[in-house]
């Protein structure tokens, strides 16, 4: 494993400690203390996948992350493929969550089997300290889609007196919101 190395615009690849606490000797504002060397094998002998920042003043830090790149051209290949890689999966979800919005919102008039589970504030008797519970609520109601009878869902919760207000809801694109289309007239053919 190696070290990539970069402050400010002054950046480096490094295959060994030595050649790191090197390299930050050659940096003009660097001043190398004697733990530095094993700071830096800690990180690279860790687990840890974040970047290790070893500071240098107030507000300045030198950058460490390992890598599998022997040159810097080899890790900017690497850190494009990463961003392209990340762009994708951004894209992906954005995809999804129209995917599952627009089958909220889709128009289907008829009987809808619909559950959610929600964290439900319940005042403790003995000592008067409030704490949350996952309820789960589940219900067949008449709705024009999954979104509308999330909403009628809610409200229904909302105005029952027995459910504190500080209670929590899940969103309607949340896994804790499951519904089922039973069909125009209950039976589950659609």
């Amino acid at each position: 494993m190696n070290l990539y190395i970069r402050y400010f615009d002054r950046e480096h690849v490094a295959k060994s400690v030595e050649e790191a606490i090197d390299f930050l000797r050659s940096l003009e504002d660097v001043k190398v203390e004697n733990n530095t060397a094993n700071r830096i094998t800690t990180f690279l002998n860790s687990s840890n996948i974040y970047p290790f920042r070893l500071k240098v003043s107030f507000s300045n830090y030198v950058l460490f992350l390992k890598t599998e790149a022997d040159t810097i051209e080899q890790f900017k290949e690497e850190e494009a493929k990463r961003k392209e890689q990340r762009a994708e999966r951004a894209t992906s979800m954005a995809e999804r969550k129209k995917n599952i919005l627009d089958a909220l919102n889709e128009k289907r008039i008829g009987w809808w089997d619909t559950t959610l589970t929600f964290k439900r504030v319940i005042t403790m008797p003995e000592t008067g300290k409030c704490k949350y519970i996952d309820t789960r609520f589940r219900v067949k109601q008449k709705a024009e889609s999954a979104m509308d009878a999330y909403n009628h869902l809610i409200d229904h919760l909302i105005n029952r007196p027995e459910i504190d207000p500080r209670s929590q809801f899940p969103s309607c694109k949340s896994e804790k919101y499951e519904y089922v289309y039973l069909g125009e007239d209950g039976t589950g053919e659609a």
